[in-house]
């Protein structure tokens, strides 16, 4: 299977790396100077499930020609130029595997590509990159999914998974793929809004007169949204909210820490809008909502300070 990843970041460049290390046809489409990094230096992971450290894979600056599979990993507010720049890549044969957070993505993807190219996918990990471009892989999970966004199992689903069975991560395809979506975004969700409302670990926050109890809270109301549009997913994250020796932040938490651009929209707003759809009460996720939309109007008057 012909493979197209968009970007060779923590998350593009860890599952397109791994495809790699397994032998995959893969070839990243990255900005410039990432690509000469790439092609002076490989790409390397280190993980506590094993490093990484190959050039067994095709750099690209732009793409000319059409690809089995693309996989998009971009940050929600570049989802514009990364479909522009993946365009000239999906033939009439492609399929499209987003791997962003929430669900907004779906319809513009949609929209550019065809309903019938773009299909669900998650991921869960958390990683991030050095400052020489060495993917760091923070935890012990590495998990991903994807499915066909209707439900059954197709041929080029049962493709996808035979190419990644072999590649070292946690894969499986799904024939529920917008539940599983769901699931994932009542996690980072519930973890970016309690972590950013505080500017705080998750150890910290419990460590609080009242942590607790505002993280339950908070995940509630995720979880009532879920449950108010169709899905059920578990509840067992919602002990890790409480988890008092935890030094777990959303990666939502740290960027805001970095002053860097946030997925504000993407991760809470839909969710609220989601909530006000149903009529579903959401107090905390609409003041979080406030505190995220505050800090990115004063980002931008910082920025042009």
């Amino acid at each position: 299977m012909k493979t197209l990843v968009l970007g060779a970041g923590a998350v593009g460049g860890y599952y397109g790396g791994r495809l790699a290390e397994a032998g995959a046809d893969v070839t990243f489409l990255v900005r410039p100077a990432r690509a000469k990094l790439l092609r002076e230096n490989g790409l390397k992971i280190v993980s506590e499930s094993g490093n990484f450290d190959g050039k067994n894979f095709k750099v690209i600056e732009s793409a000319d020609s059409h690809y089995d599979l693309v996989i998009l990993t971009c940050k929600a507010w570049d989802l514009d130029n990364a479909m522009n720049a993946i365009a000239p890549a999906v033939g009439s044969q492609s399929a499209v595997l987003p791997l962003l957070n929430g669900m907004s993505h779906l319809s513009r993807m949609k929209d550019k590509f065809g309903a019938e190219r773009v299909i669900g996918g998650l991921c869960i990990i958390s990683s991030t990159l050095d400052s020489d471009g060495t993917i760091l892989h923070l935890n012990d999970k590495h998990g991903i999914k994807y499915g066909e966004l209707d439900g059954p199992i197709t041929e080029r689903i049962n493709a996808i998974d035979e190419m990644f069975e072999p590649a070292n991560c946690v894969s499986k395809k799904s024939d529920q793929i917008i539940a599983d979506m769901w699931e994932k975004w009542v996690m980072i969700s519930s973890l970016a809004a309690l972590t950013t409302l505080f500017g705080a670990s998750i150890g910290e926050i419990a460590n609080s007169p009242y942590g607790d109890k505002i993280a339950d809270a908070i995940y509630k109301e995720c979880l009532a949204i879920a449950n108010a549009h169709g899905f059920k997913p578990s509840e067992a994250f919602g002990e890790r909210l409480r988890d008092k020796s935890s030094t777990l932040k959303a990666s939502m938490c740290r960027d805001m820490e970095n002053n860097n651009p946030i997925e504000a929209d993407q991760i809470i707003g839909d969710l609220v809008r989601k909530a006000e759809e149903k009529d579903v009460l959401v107090p905390y996720l609409e003041v979080v909502y406030s505190n995220l939309k505050v800090y990115e109007l004063n980002r931008i008057a910082r920025i042009k300070d």
